[in-house]
């Protein structure tokens, strides 16, 4: 009996919940909207920049210095101002987002040399892109200095040649740095943004689904009429939530299909992790469900709680802005939200390859929220149908 009467449950929410154009809008339309928008437009990545190149020497070295950037092909020289005047009104009307500008007598400087400099100003509106542009200026400048050091070097030593009439070596010593990028070598924000929008429509769709299920029937009047039914307040809750896993699951199969054959994020870890993962932070946002309908009269203030929990938890879960950045008093408020634990392990599942070895920290809160929350809700439901 206990049986029979679940599965009616189940499949009466299953018709309910799909039959409505506002549910089935949910199940498909968030999670779509959110993978395109972080795939595609939520993009850090700077690829070439628009730069203005003002050259105040007109020296052979000031030319080398520019075909050093042209040629680099992370810029593109789109001016060439001849005064301040000009470099301001470019910079103002944001035609271009830095200006190389080289001071007259750098040619001097590396002929005796001298340390000269040469000046790059960046438009600080966008601080990454700045940030990210002056790196590849400092590149190719870095670059250049090399050569042009070579190149001194190379004619002091046939300078002294000639002036002794024998041969003098000179070695010039050069270390140069050489990266390795671990996990995400192309880094591409891509391959960061999307294994995160997992994390983001599981919560947003079973927070979203499961309370406006329960909320619905007190608005329609029918949950008085299920509590003076045979039904058991113990098989009410697992058939109003079950479907709500199932359909967690299935936003999370979209999304993590959608990451490998649309978006090529590259998965290197184990699927079965990510699935236990997922399951015991779908606890604990079916639980946070639960608890916002047991406050909640209508649908409207369902939604308006479920917006004001699930602004704060997806902006403090490092999705967008990593925690380390944050002021240290607001890291530790962090460590109370269930997002940040689950967000963890996706990334270091899908880019890191990290197994139970590393993850089991994030894996056991998971488990201490879900499990937590989820008892405090059924608590809580049970007195209020009582």
């Amino acid at each position: 009996m206990f049986n029979q009467r679940l599965v009616h449950i189940i499949r009466k929410e299953f018709r309910q919940t799909l039959r409505e154009p506002r549910m089935r809008a949910m199940l498909l339309f968030p999670p779509l909207m959110q993978l395109f928008i972080f795939g595609y437009a939520a993009n850090l990545d700077v690829n070439t920049a628009t730069i203005a190149w003002m050259d105040q020497d007109h020296t052979p070295q000031s030319r080398a210095l520019y075909s050093e950037l042209a040629g680099s092909g992370k810029f593109v020289i789109a001016a060439e101002p001849s005064s301040e005047t000009e470099m301001q009104d470019l910079m103002d009307r944001s035609i271009v987002e830095g200006v190389v500008r080289v001071t007259p007598a750098i040619r001097r400087a590396i002929q005796r040399g001298r340390p000269t400099s040469v000046q790059v100003l960046l438009d600080g509106t966008n601080s990454n892109s700045a940030s990210i542009i002056s790196g590849f200026a400092g590149q190719s400048v870095a670059r250049f200095a090399s050569k042009a050091t070579a190149d001194h070097q190379r004619d002091k030593q046939v300078g002294a040649t000639m002036a002794a009439g024998t041969a003098v070596g000179m070695a010039v010593s050069q270390v140069a740095a050489q990266s390795r990028v671990w996990f995400n070598p192309e880094l591409k924000s891509r391959n960061y943004f999307v294994p995160g929008v997992i994390v983001n429509i599981i919560m947003l769709v079973t927070l979203s689904l499961t309370t406006m299920a329960i909320v619905r029937e007190k608005e329609i009047g029918t949950m008085e009429q299920l509590m003076v039914t045979p039904i058991r307040p113990a098989e009410l809750i697992l058939g109003k939530t079950l479907p709500f896993v199932a359909i967690g699951f299935f936003d999370m199969l979209l999304v993590f299909a959608a990451s490998l054959l649309v978006f090529r994020v590259p998965f290197v870890g184990n699927f079965g992790l990510l699935c236990l993962a997922a399951l015991l932070f779908i606890l604990t946002s079916l639980g946070a469900g639960l608890l916002i309908s047991t406050v909640s009269s209508t649908q409207q203030q369902a939604n308006m709680s479920t917006f004001l929990l699930f602004q704060p938890f997806s902006m403090l879960s490092g999705f967008t802005f990593p925690i380390r950045n944050m002021p240290e008093s607001i890291q530790w408020f962090t460590y109370l939200n269930p997002m940040r634990y689950f967000l963890e392990i996706v990334r270091g599942i899908f880019l890191k390859g990290s197994g139970m070895d590393t993850m089991w920290p994030n894996y056991l809160a998971l488990a201490v929220f879900g499990v937590t929350i989820l008892t405090i809700s059924v608590k809580r439901f049970h007195k209020h149908m009582e």
